[in-house]
């Protein structure tokens, strides 16, 4: 079963990049991708109690406990937990953005862009949300930023290109920040890294790892991107006034920059932040809308707007985010970190190579086993904890299923696998060694 649990997971992803040509949907595929991988998990039954780590370790504090109970009581639990921890921060950010959106609070900023020239633009849109990620989260910014293309470019294969810098200067500004992607907040809470010290060390490496894939795209690009045609309101609807749009888009904005702060003042996760920023727009616009016409205003209320939340996407990122904590729960993941440890040893190479698994499988129980193998050995601020932070968000941009950031675009703009694949995978790749090696040179140079 240990074996056949990598053979159905390698079929999965294959299924999810072939969705185009297979006609089925990929949220489907994820789906039944994670169910399986846990009732082969669960099948394994007693012959497979010693290739468990997870297991013995679970017996370690419940002799009496038995195979089954482990997988339902504790392993589905835990993986419950920190599943719906994303997924709520997901939905409540999506509607955020949606709300403002519907609002057209984003006029604020899409005014005030006046190029249409391809490669200007797409440099434009990789600083803001470079720096906007180290600020917000590569997740959310992901989300914003998207929103904001749409308001930009109106073809589809065009805004593709576009979407696909906004996953890699979305993971990239995210793997300099402390607070800009999970394993970065991971490693901060946990003391590995400290705020100075990880920006210091690695925001010129992030840098570079978003700067390189923009010039590789920018040779190919040519020509203006065609603004989206505005549509008429209907007839009797109530657009919103300036103030109105102003409000939304300022309560929303600073709805999302409140999480990090929400999580540094109360040590509570983000996606109760994330929920209380959606709380206090959802009452907002409640009160701003209570005189509208009933029958357009759901249109700009939070209830109107989560009826319209795209299910799929979301159940696929419940899928993928399933199927791997089947892995981490069989043992899978720990036995790849020590595989690491044993046949490599190097810490530069290792860290390169997470980097790359990462852009295959949820970076978080990646770090967290690398955390559980060398926490003890190296102390606060050791390069090992700054190039995993790097490896570990940058590399998540190589393929599109690799981040949280990549899936979510994937979703929103139903981005095709295989199109992601040709077309950014390879840049991405690159400005990801570009940014490794450039650590490494600087560790020697100027940080030995």
């Amino acid at each position: 079963m240990f074996i056949l649990m990598i053979i159905v997971f390698i079929l999965g992803y294959v299924a999810i990049a072939l969705e185009h040509p297979l006609k089925i949907n990929k949220s489907a595929t994820a789906l039944l991708l994670g169910v399986t991988l846990w009732v082969l998990l669960i099948s394994g039954g007693a012959q497979w109690l010693t290739d468990s780590a997870g297991f013995q370790q679970y017996l370690k504090g419940n002799a009496n406990g038995t195979f089954t109970d482990w997988v339902t009581s504790h392993e589905l639990l835990h993986h419950l937990g920190v599943i719906s921890e994303i997924l709520f921060f997901l939905l409540g950010a999506m509607t955020i953005v949606e709300l403002i959106d519907a609002h057209e609070g984003f006029r604020m900023i899409t005014e005030r862009i006046k190029t249409t020239n391809k490669v200007k633009l797409l440099w434009l849109i990789g600083f803001i949300t470079f720096f906007m990620s180290a600020v917000l989260d590569n997740l959310t910014t992901a989300i914003v930023m998207v929103a904001l293309m749409r308001k930009l470019v109106s073809e589809k294969k065009e805004r593709w290109f576009f979407a696909g810098m906004v996953i890699i200067a979305a993971n990239s500004g995210g793997a300099f920040s402390p607070i800009g992607d999970i394993t970065t907040i991971m490693l901060w809470i946990g003391g590995q890294v400290t705020t100075l010290n990880i920006i210091l060390k690695t925001f010129i490496p992030s840098l570079l790892s978003m700067i390189v894939p923009l010039a590789l795209v920018s040779v190919i690009l040519r020509g203006n991107v065609s603004r989206p045609v505005t549509i008429p309101k209907e007839h009797g609807f109530n657009p919103t006034t300036p103030m109105e749009r102003n409000f939304v888009f300022f309560l929303g904005v600073g709805a999302l920059l409140f999480v990090p702060v929400f999580k540094t003042i109360t040590h509570l996760p983000p996606w109760l932040g994330m929920l209380f920023g959606l709380g206090i727009l959802w009452v907002a616009t409640e009160i701003m809308h209570r005189s509208k016409n009933e029958e357009n205003k759901p249109h700009l209320t939070v209830a109107g707007i989560l009826r319209k939340v795209d299910t799929p996407s979301i159940l696929f990122f419940l899928g993928i985010l399933v199927a791997v904590a089947a892995l981490q729960s069989a043992g899978h993941l720990s036995l790849l970190a020590q595989s690491l440890e044993k046949h490599i040893g190097n810490l530069y190479v290792i860290n390169v190579i997470i980097g790359l698994l990462s852009s295959v499988v949820d970076n978080v129980p990646l770090v967290a086993g690398a955390i559980g193998m060398y926490g003890n050995t190296f102390g606060p601020d050791h390069y090992f904890w700054e190039m995993l932070a790097y490896c570990a968000g940058a590399g998540g941009s190589i393929f599109i299923i690799g981040s949280a950031a990549g899936v979510a675009v994937m979703g929103m703009e139903k981005i095709d696998f295989l199109w992601y694949l040709k077309k950014v995978s390879l840049p991405a790749f690159l400005g990801y060694l570009v940014g490794a090696v450039v650590y490494w040179g600087m560790k020697l140079l100027f940080f030995s």
